[in-house]
């Protein structure tokens, strides 16, 4: 280090003149040294445009009483400044993350000046940009003047994060423990969320998450998952926990395999001596790890991402409440687009049901007043809330509508129903939601390997079901569909169809089996029961496709069934078939039934399931 020319802070930022614009270090590696200096300043500047990405120290500059020294502009808005763009005393600039390095390059958004904190040299010579790479490396090879705070805590890290020195015009000694961000308190639906989350991400993975509770709470639902890789535009603390424990390994990433690639991370002490010279960590420049094309080339890539609102449509609002700013585009369309793109990927919106305590839902008919559109309702693939999982690929309005009312809180969901219908999103008939019952079940969700290698989804019925399971009844022969119904049919009026699929999983739960190739999905059986009110008996019914029959769909559905009904306080279960109907009669003994003979050509299982 001695080798090197140092100066002060005071004497550095004295090179900036009124009128120029000025780049700050991002996240937790703002230099507060230097913006300390810079705003000391303030009574011999005017006009001085301060730009960055989300900081987590102070934003004196965005002070009212420094606004005509200081104009703040945010690529995102964070709690430092959201006061100050709500007041107009500060910009914001919408932009997607993986282009700013480019606007900067390009110039079309101009930086005369780059205030970044650095590590200590290398024995070439090289500084690190360390746990902060995102739009920095752009703005140092580009700007006239670069200021560095050279602090010996910023780790060195691997990847793209080095710098010569002949990048640097000033240095700065300026030797200060780096800003931490510590866990923020756990939201009581995240774990919820987390656990709907984690039923969507495969083994061998590459995952997308934010900061926060629920990306937190997803990861903590991901234990029992194996070979998952990372690429994301930030991680925290919550994935160290992933790594020590081998689940996040890697070795299945098509992409810089057994590599963790970001561009930023933000954290506490711990997580920054974890990335220091670690060979499994590689820091990048956004305009690389949130290139959508890059993202892509990740097979199996698993975007999870946040909103403020979603409406009946799809449309995801995540930079505003209303017309007012609250935080901006980040990386969520990069991820969510890379991941639409990517072999196998999914790109999930996590958010939880409501706001304000309970007293607004965040799933609405339409976006409130002046919000803006973050992701478009053609990008969205599914949405999560603490009620269950939303997919919306593929589906038509109507369908988008009845799968986001089915995760919006229950009380709630009457509202959004009758709005939805106004609007003509749904039937005029459409049946309404029931007003009490369970969350869905997701503990119902699993798979069932067929003999010939098929691995079959089996979940829950949700209301957007309608199409799948019309299509599961015309797949029926006649002699299928009087053994279920009971007399021939011609076909299944509307009505019917909405009810079986509109559930409130207590007095009324079905389950299906869903074969999936790649997007392509088909409801190959179904099981189901009902009872009156709260009773404690309830009726079974099963049915399986023709081509399907005779490999153990049916009796699986009825094990899985039986098993809920248990924890709903049923105590027994029964279905009435006809003499004859020898594969209902294989299933109730496979399944523990005993069978009783009412009448004449009338057969009738019971399963017994005790009392609680």
């Amino acid at each position: 280090m001695s080798r090197y020319a140092f100066t002060s802070a005071a004497e550095a930022l004295a090179r900036v003149r009124s009128g120029q614009h000025v780049l700050v270090g991002s996240g937790c590696a703002e230099p507060e040294l230097l913006v300390g200096a810079l705003c000391a300043r303030a009574p011999q500047l005017h006009d001085v445009e301060v730009l960055h990405l989300l900081t987590a120290g102070a934003a004196p500059y965005a002070d009212p009483a420094l606004q005509d020294s200081f104009r703040h502009n945010a690529f995102f808005i964070g709690p430092n400044v959201r006061a100050a763009v709500r007041a107009g005393t500060a910009d914001y600039t919408p932009c997607f993350l993986h282009e700013i390095p480019e606007l900067i390059r390009s110039r079309r958004v101009p930086v005369d000046v780059a205030l970044v904190q650095v590590s200590e040299p290398d024995a070439h010579g090289n500084f690190s940009l360390g746990i902060s790479v995102d739009v920095l490396k752009a703005a140092v090879e580009t700007a006239p003047l670069v200021i560095a705070q050279v602090n010996p805590r910023m780790p060195r890290t691997r990847g793209d994060s080095l710098l010569p020195r002949e990048d640097f015009d000033l240095l700065v000694e300026g030797d200060a423990p780096l800003l931490e961000l510590p866990a923020r308190a756990s939201l009581a639906e995240a774990a919820a969320i987390g656990r709907h989350c984690a039923l969507l991400i495969e083994d061998g993975a590459t995952l997308q998450m934010g900061i926060g509770a629920i990306p937190d709470a997803v990861l903590a639902a991901l234990g029992a998952k194996n070979d998952l890789g990372v690429h994301t535009e930030m991680f925290s603390d919550g994935l160290l926990g992933l790594i020590r424990s081998g689940v996040v390994s890697g070795a299945r990433k098509t992409l810089h395999r057994g590599r963790v690639v970001a561009s930023f991370c933000m954290g506490t002490r711990a997580l920054y001596e974890e990335v220091r010279e670690h060979p499994g960590y590689e820091f990048r420049p956004s305009d690389y790890v949130n290139d959508p094309f890059v993202i892509a080339r990740n097979e199996r890539m698993a975007a999870i991402n946040s909103a403020l609102q979603v409406d009946l449509t799809g449309q995801v609002c995540a930079d505003s409440i209303g017309a007012r700013f609250y935080s901006g585009f980040g990386g969520q369309v990069d991820f969510i687009r890379g991941a639409a793109r990517s072999r196998g990927g999914k790109a999930i919106v996590a958010l939880p049901a409501t706001a304000k305590g309970g007293e607004l839902s965040r799933i609405v008919a339409t976006l409130d007043p002046g919000a803006g559109v973050v992701t478009t309702r053609a990008d969205v693939d599914y949405v999560v809330t603490e009620w269950g999982i939303a997919s919306l690929k593929g589906r038509t309005a109507r369908e988008r509508a009845l799968a986001l009312i089915s995760v919006a809180h229950p009380r709630f969901r009457a509202e959004l129903l009758e709005k939805a219908r106004g609007l003509g999103y749904v039937y005029p008939d459409q049946r309404p939601w029931p007003r009490e019952g369970k969350p869905y079940p997701d503990e119902c969700e699993t798979r069932l390997g067929l003999d010939d290698g098929t691995s079959l989804e089996v979940r829950p019925l949700k209301a957007s079901d309608e199409r799948a399971l019309r299509d599961l009844f015309y797949s029926h022969g006649e002699a299928t569909v009087r053994a279920r119904y009971g007399r021939t049919l011609a076909r299944l009026p509307r009505a019917q169809v909405q009810e079986f699929v509109t559930l409130d999983y207590d007095r009324r739960m079905a389950l299906g089996a869903f074969e999936r190739r790649g997007r392509m999905s088909r409801l190959l059986g179904v099981a189901r029961w009902d009872r009156p009110d709260a009773a404690p008996e309830a009726e079974l019914r099963v049915t399986v496709r023709d081509d399907f029959q005779g490999r153990g769909i049916g009796q699986f559905l009825t094990w899985m069934l039986l098993r809920h009904a248990r924890r709903c306080g049923l105590r027994r279960l029964r279905g009435d078939f006809e003499a004859g109907n020898a594969r209902m009669e294989a299933l109730a003994r496979a399944t523990g039934a005993r069978l009783e003979f009412p009448g004449r050509g009338a057969r009738r299982a019971v399963w017994d399931l005790g009392g609680r």
